[in-house]
Protein backbone atom coordinates (compact mmCIF):
# COMPACT_ATOMS: atom_id res chain seq x y z
CA UNK A 1 0.00 0.00 0.00
CA UNK A 2 2.73 2.83 0.92
CA UNK A 3 4.24 1.79 -2.51
CA UNK A 4 1.00 2.51 -4.19
CA UNK A 5 1.23 5.97 -2.13
CA UNK A 6 4.61 6.80 -2.64
CA UNK A 7 4.31 6.07 -6.91
CA UNK A 8 0.52 8.13 -6.68
CA UNK A 9 2.89 10.89 -5.31
CA UNK A 10 5.85 10.97 -7.72
CA UNK A 11 3.04 11.27 -10.14
CA UNK A 12 1.51 13.51 -9.17
CA UNK A 13 4.36 15.38 -8.81
CA UNK A 14 5.93 14.61 -11.95
CA UNK A 15 2.74 15.55 -13.92
CA UNK A 16 2.27 18.61 -11.91
CA UNK A 17 5.84 19.60 -12.84
CA UNK A 18 4.96 19.27 -16.30
CA UNK A 19 1.59 20.89 -15.95
CA UNK A 20 3.08 23.98 -14.40
CA UNK A 21 5.67 24.22 -17.25
CA UNK A 22 2.57 25.30 -19.59
CA UNK A 23 1.53 28.07 -17.05
CA UNK A 24 2.69 31.52 -17.74
CA UNK A 25 4.05 32.93 -14.17
CA UNK A 26 3.80 36.85 -13.54
CA UNK A 27 6.84 36.93 -14.50
CA UNK A 28 7.45 35.14 -17.85
CA UNK A 29 3.98 36.83 -18.76
CA UNK A 30 5.35 40.44 -18.24
CA UNK A 31 8.59 39.23 -20.62
CA UNK A 32 5.99 37.66 -23.37
CA UNK A 33 4.32 40.46 -23.30
CA UNK A 34 7.17 42.29 -23.81
CA UNK A 35 8.47 40.66 -26.80
CA UNK A 36 4.57 41.00 -28.68
CA UNK A 37 4.96 44.67 -27.99
CA UNK A 38 8.26 44.69 -29.37
CA UNK A 39 7.00 42.89 -32.83
CA UNK A 40 4.01 45.01 -32.92
CA UNK A 41 6.96 47.99 -33.05
CA UNK A 42 9.02 46.18 -35.46
CA UNK A 43 6.20 45.39 -37.48
CA UNK A 44 5.65 49.25 -37.64
CA UNK A 45 8.83 49.67 -38.36
CA UNK A 46 8.58 47.19 -41.29
CA UNK A 47 5.70 49.26 -42.86
CA UNK A 48 7.01 52.60 -42.52
CA UNK A 49 10.43 51.05 -44.48
CA UNK A 50 7.96 49.13 -47.34
CA UNK A 51 5.61 52.48 -47.61
CA UNK A 52 8.66 54.69 -48.13
CA UNK A 53 8.96 55.58 -52.01
CA UNK A 54 13.06 55.89 -51.21
CA UNK A 55 13.35 52.23 -50.04
CA UNK A 56 15.09 50.30 -52.97
CA UNK A 57 12.97 47.62 -54.45
CA UNK A 58 16.37 45.01 -52.93
CA UNK A 59 15.80 46.43 -49.62
CA UNK A 60 11.91 46.31 -49.57
CA UNK A 61 11.83 42.50 -50.18
CA UNK A 62 14.39 42.01 -47.69
CA UNK A 63 11.98 43.47 -45.43
CA UNK A 64 8.84 41.72 -46.42
CA UNK A 65 10.68 38.72 -45.81
CA UNK A 66 11.40 39.33 -42.17
CA UNK A 67 7.67 40.78 -41.64
CA UNK A 68 6.21 37.82 -42.93
CA UNK A 69 8.72 35.55 -39.97
CA UNK A 70 6.79 37.88 -37.64
CA UNK A 71 3.24 36.08 -38.21
CA UNK A 72 1.28 32.75 -38.19
CA UNK A 73 1.06 31.40 -41.45
CA UNK A 74 -2.64 32.42 -43.48
CA UNK A 75 -2.54 35.61 -40.73
CA UNK A 76 -4.11 38.71 -42.83
CA UNK A 77 -3.40 42.61 -42.49
CA UNK A 78 -6.77 44.44 -43.36
CA UNK A 79 -7.21 47.38 -45.07
CA UNK A 80 -9.58 50.19 -45.51
CA UNK A 81 -10.60 53.85 -46.91
CA UNK A 82 -12.50 56.51 -46.11
CA UNK A 83 -14.24 56.35 -49.40
CA UNK A 84 -15.81 53.29 -49.19
CA UNK A 85 -16.89 50.77 -46.10
CA UNK A 86 -15.10 48.16 -47.51
CA UNK A 87 -12.11 46.57 -45.94
CA UNK A 88 -10.08 44.11 -47.75
CA UNK A 89 -7.54 41.72 -46.61
CA UNK A 90 -4.64 40.40 -47.80
CA UNK A 91 -1.82 37.87 -46.40
CA UNK A 92 1.46 39.17 -45.03
CA UNK A 93 3.41 39.35 -48.39
CA UNK A 94 0.50 40.53 -50.85
CA UNK A 95 -0.51 43.65 -48.23
CA UNK A 96 3.21 45.10 -48.08
CA UNK A 97 3.57 44.45 -52.32
CA UNK A 98 0.36 46.45 -52.31
CA UNK A 99 1.41 49.22 -49.62
CA UNK A 100 4.73 49.76 -52.11
CA UNK A 101 2.83 49.80 -55.67
CA UNK A 102 0.13 53.05 -54.13
CA UNK A 103 -0.14 55.52 -56.05
CA UNK A 104 1.21 58.26 -54.16
CA UNK A 105 4.28 60.37 -54.58
CA UNK A 106 5.29 59.95 -50.46
CA UNK A 107 3.88 58.13 -48.08
CA UNK A 108 3.71 58.71 -44.33
CA UNK A 109 2.70 55.57 -41.98
CA UNK A 110 2.82 56.29 -37.97
CA UNK A 111 1.61 53.99 -35.48
CA UNK A 112 1.19 55.26 -31.99
CA UNK A 113 -1.27 54.22 -29.11
CA UNK A 114 0.10 50.18 -29.01
CA UNK A 115 -1.61 48.62 -26.14
CA UNK A 116 -2.65 45.07 -24.93
CA UNK A 117 -6.19 45.45 -24.64
CA UNK A 118 -6.79 41.93 -23.69
CA UNK A 119 -4.78 39.73 -21.77
CA UNK A 120 -3.40 36.27 -22.75
CA UNK A 121 -6.17 33.73 -21.96
CA UNK A 122 -4.95 30.18 -22.36
CA UNK A 123 -6.50 27.93 -24.99
CA UNK A 124 -7.93 24.47 -24.59
CA UNK A 125 -4.63 23.31 -26.55
CA UNK A 126 -2.24 24.86 -24.27
CA UNK A 127 -1.68 28.51 -26.41
CA UNK A 128 -2.42 31.92 -25.04
CA UNK A 129 -4.09 34.57 -27.20
CA UNK A 130 -4.34 38.11 -26.72
CA UNK A 131 -5.22 41.41 -28.86
CA UNK A 132 -2.90 44.67 -29.14
CA UNK A 133 -4.45 47.95 -30.36
CA UNK A 134 -2.96 50.04 -32.59
CA UNK A 135 -3.73 53.56 -34.18
CA UNK A 136 -2.24 54.26 -37.61
CA UNK A 137 -2.04 57.49 -39.41
CA UNK A 138 -2.01 57.58 -43.07
CA UNK A 139 -1.02 60.26 -45.33
CA UNK A 140 0.10 60.41 -48.81
CA UNK A 141 0.83 62.91 -50.45
CA UNK A 142 0.67 64.06 -54.84
CA UNK A 143 4.05 65.18 -57.10
CA UNK A 144 3.43 68.90 -55.61
CA UNK A 145 4.02 67.55 -51.92
CA UNK A 146 0.42 68.27 -51.08
CA UNK A 147 -1.32 66.00 -49.03
CA UNK A 148 -3.58 64.06 -51.54
CA UNK A 149 -5.33 61.64 -48.70
CA UNK A 150 -4.93 61.16 -44.69
CA UNK A 151 -7.11 58.41 -42.50
CA UNK A 152 -6.24 57.16 -38.56
CA UNK A 153 -7.73 53.39 -38.32
CA UNK A 154 -7.70 51.82 -35.15
CA UNK A 155 -6.57 47.69 -35.90
CA UNK A 156 -6.85 44.91 -33.51
CA UNK A 157 -3.75 42.80 -33.97
CA UNK A 158 -3.97 38.67 -32.34
CA UNK A 159 -1.33 37.45 -30.12
CA UNK A 160 -0.56 33.74 -30.00
CA UNK A 161 1.88 32.67 -27.64
CA UNK A 162 2.80 29.07 -27.73
CA UNK A 163 5.21 26.29 -26.34
CA UNK A 164 7.38 25.38 -28.56
CA UNK A 165 10.80 22.87 -28.14
CA UNK A 166 14.28 23.02 -29.58
CA UNK A 167 17.54 20.50 -29.55
CA UNK A 168 20.60 22.17 -28.48
CA UNK A 169 23.61 20.01 -27.69
CA UNK A 170 21.53 17.15 -27.75
CA UNK A 171 19.22 18.57 -25.28
CA UNK A 172 15.85 19.35 -25.99
CA UNK A 173 14.98 22.76 -24.65
CA UNK A 174 11.40 24.31 -24.20
CA UNK A 175 10.80 27.91 -24.47
CA UNK A 176 7.69 30.00 -25.52
CA UNK A 177 7.31 31.49 -28.98
CA UNK A 178 4.95 34.60 -29.92
CA UNK A 179 3.58 35.26 -33.23
CA UNK A 180 1.09 37.82 -34.64
CA UNK A 181 -2.35 36.67 -36.13
CA UNK A 182 -4.64 38.64 -38.21
CA UNK A 183 -5.23 42.14 -38.32
CA UNK A 184 -8.23 43.16 -38.00
CA UNK A 185 -9.96 46.98 -39.02
CA UNK A 186 -12.35 48.20 -36.19
CA UNK A 187 -12.00 51.74 -37.27
CA UNK A 188 -11.53 54.24 -40.25
CA UNK A 189 -11.45 57.98 -39.65
CA UNK A 190 -10.34 61.26 -41.04
CA UNK A 191 -8.39 62.65 -37.99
Amino acid sequence: MKKIIATLVIALCVVGSAMAQDELSFERKQAIDSLALEKVRDLSKYIKIVGSKETPFSEANRVIDRAEELFMNDAEIGVSSLGSNKITYYRVRKYMEHLMRLNYDRVEIEWYNIEYVSDLQRQPDGTYVGVITIFQTFRGYDKEGNLAYKDTTKKDITVYVKRKETQIGGRTIGFWDVLLGDMRVKETTNR
